[in-house]
């Protein structure tokens, strides 16, 4: 595997069309000097203060990519000109005086701690100007700077350069120019000296990907394949021989009968990384599609589906066969459940597990030992999919899917649409849980995943639950009749609503909601109450109805009555289904989650109608009445006009 490639694709494939390099120092440490001998490759007699931009072409390093290099100015009154400038560097120029030691001093007193107060994640360039001045007795560069760059991990380098004698001046410029284009940082842990995390991630991903038969291990002839791709040149057979000798030298397990394998592939990127050839790793990651950051470009990655609010992404079917195989292939001990051994395994080609963290963490079923069923695994993915397609398609693609986006997904029709024809085309329904804190809406999504509600912690945080059910097998119409469909519950904390709601478009991802209350508590029944008719208030005004559900938790315990009429009565008033009581603790749900799903297939009903949406809908069918009489007035009116002409016309040719 050899290390050359074009410079001008490597830098293409950086994404910087340019790089802005910011020279910043103590006063008198030679900042302008070097800018200077750097444009004119000689020494300035007088040097301004403060040089303007200055740009060099882009051709004056081999990756072809224009460079601006900013002086500036360490006093105080030009302190915010500084830091805007920093903050809009690729990378920071730091220097110091070799004939100076207390400017040596500064760096890590001063000017590495203040950059690091700006939060600035450039890459910086300590250098030392002036190295014809420094004394021979001095201790060396390595000496004094590797305490310094122990603390302050952001040093890419350092470097001595003399502007006078021309001594590695451009040297300066092309190592910041570097640090831009092939970082250390995202890597390489100096500190363990070793590839860090997400570029093994990565690296593992391209190998799999160039591994065509799938052996485990790269032939002579994918290793030849995978050299071309990445460096547009083939590897002669000696090369090929010289490239496994080396790793098999260092480390037997890199190489078998096959090939060089996973670990000798990552071995000789930790040792091209070792031996500043940091283009190497860099070009084979861009030629795969990676940013800065070793995760796929944007541009590889981006939605370009276009839809309204009300619309979701659903994964297709072709998807959802992969995703099967996957879990199937993952599932190395065959049991129907992936452990979490299982899934992080499955997800290493990806730059992190998506799912270690909320909202998909603790959001589906999971067996006695942490496993997770191939219906968990589905939903968490209906889940992404719903909540950020973008993500969903780029983990789809670290776990080996090979289609493109628009056939990863399909478009849902509108819900307006669905409210119309009164049906719906939708797998995967999204359910808004409202009510009063302690009413029992922890306990139902716990209990809709598997789990005790004492499993989960006191919290004032939304949660989401996901699970696939099950319906009857009974048509509900021609279309709808027994299947699997997907559930997701998120539950909406009582602190929320307000916020919730102040967003017109905050129902248009709702495809349900349910209002849930303790029926031991009439104040708990009252705060229901007031959601739903806020709820209900907030999709009449905005057009994003939606159908409602009253939930009456806690059925085990002693009723509250006059809750227990009152929630009858109000949902009768505003034309829903009576409340459906359920006891979490008994496990007696009462095919809630089923209900659930059939209220959300049929959008045209269970929608709540408060007052002033009655008021509006008695006055609009009365004005639509009386534009109904006015034109079937007018349309007699027009008629025994065009009669009496008719009666005129004659009369006159009679006469």
């Amino acid at each position: 595997m050899a290390g050359a490639t074009s410079p001008a694709a490597a830098a293409n494939l950086a994404g910087k069309s340019g790089v802005r390099i910011v020279v910043i120092g103590d006063p008198g440490t030679g900042k302008s000097s070097l800018v200077v001998a750097l444009a004119t490759e000689q020494f300035p007699e007088n040097v301004p203060k403060v040089m303007p931009p200055t740009r060099l072409p882009a051709d004056y390093f081999p990756d072809r990519v224009p460079i601006t290099i900013i002086d500036t100015s360490s006093s105080p009154e030009q302190k915010p000109k500084l830091i805007a400038e920093c903050q809009a560097a690729d990378a920071v120029v730091l220097t110091y005086a070799c004939d100076r030691p207390a400017t040596l001093e500064r760096l890590s007193a001063f000017w590495l701690p203040e950059l690091r107060r700006l939060q600035l994640k450039t890459p910086v360039i300590v250098v030392g100007c002036k190295l014809d001045l420094r004394d021979e007795q001095q201790v060396s560069l390595e000496q004094v700077m590797a305490p310094i760059m122990q603390s302050f991990r952001e040093i890419e380098t350092c470097i001595e350069c003399s502007a006078l004698r021309q001594i590695q001046v451009p040297e300066v410029f092309y190592y910041a120019q570097k640090a831009v284009l092939h970082p250390t940082a995202p890597l390489f842990d100096q500190e363990a000296q070793s590839l860090k995390p997400r570029c093994v991630r990565a690296l593992k991903r391209i190998f799999i990907i160039c591994d065509n038969d799938k052996d485990g291990a790269l032939s002579d002839v994918e290793l030849n394949e995978f050299q071309v791709r990445c460096f547009s040149a083939p590897l002669q057979p000696t090369e090929i021989s010289g490239v496994k000798r080396v790793v098999q030298e260092k480390m037997p397990e890199g190489v078998n009968d096959n090939g060089l394998t996973l670990t000798g592939f990552l071995f000789l990127h930790a040792l091209f990384i070792e031996k500043g050839r940091l283009e190497t790793t860099w070009t084979v990651l861009r030629k795969f599609g990676y940013d800065n950051d070793i995760k796929l470009r944007d541009d590889l990655i981006a939605m370009p589906i276009k839809r309204a609010p009300d619309q979701t992404l659903e994964l297709t079917t072709e998807v959802v066969d992969f995703l099967k195989g996957i879990f199937n292939m993952f599932d190395i001990d065959n049991d129907g459940a992936l452990l979490p051994t299982e899934l992080e395994d499955l997800f290493s080609t990806a730059p992190e597990n998506p799912w270690s963290t909320d909202p998909y963490k603790d959001c589906a079923e999971k067996n006695v030992l942490g496993g997770l069923s191939l219906e968990g695994f589905l939903s968490k993915w209906a889940l992404m999919t719903l909540l950020d397609p973008t993500n969903s398609y780029a983990n789809l693609v670290y776990v080996g899917y090979p289609g493109e986006f628009a056939s990863a997904f399909t478009v849902t029709r509108k819900r307006r649409v669905d409210r119309k024809k009164q049906q719906t085309q939708r797998n995967v329904f999204q359910c808004y849980v409202f009510g009063a804190r302690g009413s029992g809406k922890t306990s139902l999504l716990q209990s809709f995943i598997g789990r005790q509600p004492s499993d989960a912690l006191p919290s004032n945080t939304e949660r989401i639950a996901t699970n696939s059910v099950e319906l009857p097998d009974v048509c509900i119409s021609s279309t709808l009749c027994g299947t699997r469909k997907t559930l997701i519950l998120r539950e909406i904390p009582e602190g929320d609503v307000r916020s919730l709601l102040s967003d017109r478009e905050s129902l248009a991802p709702c495809d349900v909601a349910v209002f849930v209350y303790d029926s031991c508590d009439e104040y708990s029944w009252q705060r229901a109450r007031d959601l739903l008719v806020q709820v209900a208030t907030h999709g009449e005004n905005t057009g994003y109805e939606v159908p409602c559900l009253i939930v009456a938790a806690k059925d085990d315990l002693d009723q509250n009555t006059q809750a227990l009429q009152e929630s009858t009565r109000v949902s009768q008033d505003m034309g829903i289904e009576t409340p459906i009581p359920i006891s979490v603790r008994l496990r007696d749900l009462n095919n809630i989650f089923s209900r659930i799903v059939q209220a959300a297939q049929q959008p045209h009903l269970s929608i709540p109608e408060t007052e002033a949406g009655k008021t509006r809908r008695q006055y609009r069918q009365l004005l639509n009445r009386s534009l109904m009489v006015v034109s079937v007035g007018a349309a007699v009116a027009v008629v025994g006009i065009a009669a009496y002409r008719v009666y005129a016309a004659r009369k006159n040719s009679s006469s």
